[in-house]
Order: C-alpha cells, then structure tokens, then sequence
C-alpha cells in the first residue's frame, strides 16, 4: 500500500489526522460506509447484476455509469469494502483512494476473499499528486468530501487524473443539513437553526468541545455551498450531465423527513 497522507496543522486541528484515526479506531463503524459486502452482492456482480452508492438510499442511476468492463475507475474516498470490490466484480480495473488504511483493509480483505484484483492508495482526497495524469475513466466519490476544508484542490485533481470525455460521479452533503444541531433535533424532536454557513466544526463550536472531539475521536466536518460543490466542478473544467438528490437510508434522521440530506452529480471532463 502506498503512502501519501499529507498532514495539515495549525488551525485546521490536524483534520487529517484526526479524520484518519477517527475511522480507523471504529468511531464510525456503524456508518453505510463501513460495511463490506457479503459474498452473495459480489455474485451477482459477476453475474452483471448490481448497484454502488454516491448517497445513503438511491443507487446511482446505470446510465451514469456505462460499461465498465475493462474501464480504469478510481474510488476515491470510498474505501469499506463495499463499491470497491462491486466495480471489481463488475469487471473494472480498480484503484481504492482512501485517508483510513482500515478501510483500505476492508476493501483488500473482500477482494482476497473473493480473489478479486484492486489495488490501494492511501492519501488525502485533496492531494492525488500519487496518481498518473489522464489516466482513469470514471472517478467514484460517495459523499465524502465533508471531511475536507476546501473542494477546489479536489475538483482540480479529480480533473487532472480523468482522461478526456471521462466521468466524475460525486456525492455531497446537502449544505442545509448543517444549519442545525441534529443531536438536539433528536432529543427535542424539532429543527432549531443553530449555525451559520459555511459550517466548520473548527470554526463554529468551541474550544471545550473541539477538544473533546479530539479526545474522543470523533470526525471534524466542513460544510460547502452549492457554489463551491458544482459550480467548482464547473470552474475546473467539468460539465454537469446528471443530478439527483437523496434522503436518509431511514427515517431515524429527523431533516431527512423534512427534505433531502444529500446531492448526486455526474459531470464529464470535456
């Protein structure tokens, strides 16, 4: 597995870091996002039969997809075992792109179980200098980029390694969703607009809970406007060919009842 975590300091908390330990001591394990798939899921993958997720409850439509038989797909931010060794099966030339080298592990233990061929990086998504220019054709990127700070040096990237006429599937956080403090909602049973936007737990929570975010492990999160979710696709040169939105997987999340948590796009590197 090769290196390329580049670490960022100061005011940012080390966000990194902290993201990167966070997912790998299991903090997040009850995530959609870290569950493997079973061997039945990657049956049916060979078979010509399956689905990935940009978004917690609605597969991606096939028409973004295509054929990828044979096709070069990075997943980038996307490790857990699941979409990974999906595209595999499915037929694709596979490269996992991900901070937590547990969930890279993940993604390796399901392909060594079912001899699957993928191969894992390990980096920040806002940093793909490891990987060759123009050389992918489908980048896969489930809502991930909440945990990063600024999009234009991921849109960049994503840019510079898809080859011409390639795809950018991308999944987001719906920017509302940070407005309110959802562990509230839960106990109050009512939406209270709490926060402003751009949200950034480094900005708008204080140095007492910053800390026991740190001590516990716990995520750092970034929220980010329509404007710098697909407008920036838009500035670094991709045109936007696809859009859905999507709510919780259930309804435990009281916003997802009221409107939806999350955006889908497919755009294409002219």
């Amino acid at each position: 597995m090769a290196a390329g975590i580049s670490i960022v300091t100061g005011t940012a908390m080390n966000h990194l870091e902290q993201n990167r330990h966070s997912w790998n001591a299991g903090i997040m394990a009850g995530s959609v996002w870290a569950q493997p798939v079973d061997t039945q899921v990657i049956a049916k993958a060979r078979a010509g039969t399956w689905d990935v997720w940009l978004t917690p409850k609605t597969p991606v439509p096939k028409a973004w997809l295509g054929d990828v038989r044979g096709k070069e797909v990075l997943c980038l931010a996307s490790g857990g075992g699941q979409q990974v060794p999906v595209f595999a099966a499915a037929g694709a030339r596979v490269t996992s792109f991900d901070l937590s080298d547990v969930q890279l592990a993940k993604d390796q233990a399901v392909a060594d179980r079912e001899r699957l061929d993928i191969r894992c990086v390990q980096g920040d998504m806002a940093d793909l200098g490891a990987l060759d220019g123009e050389s992918f054709d489908l980048i896969f990127h489930p809502a991930a980029n909440v945990f990063v700070p600024d999009l234009r040096p991921v849109w960049a990237g994503c840019h510079r390694v898809l080859r011409p006429g390639g795809a950018l599937l991308a999944g987001f956080m719906n920017p509302a969703l940070f407005l309110f403090d959802h562990e509230e909602a839960s106990r109050t049973g009512e939406l209270r607009v709490k926060y402003t936007l751009p949200y950034a737990d480094v900005d708008q929570l204080d140095a007492a809970t910053l800390v026991a975010k740190r001590e516990a492990g716990d995520v750092l999160e970034f929220s980010h406007s329509l404007t710098t979710q697909i407008g920036g696709q838009a500035d670094a040169g991709f045109a936007i060919t696809g859009l859905f939105e999507d709510h919780w997987h259930d309804d435990t999340w009281l916003f997802s009842r009221h409107a939806p948590v999350s955006i889908a796009t497919r755009a294409v590197r002219g």
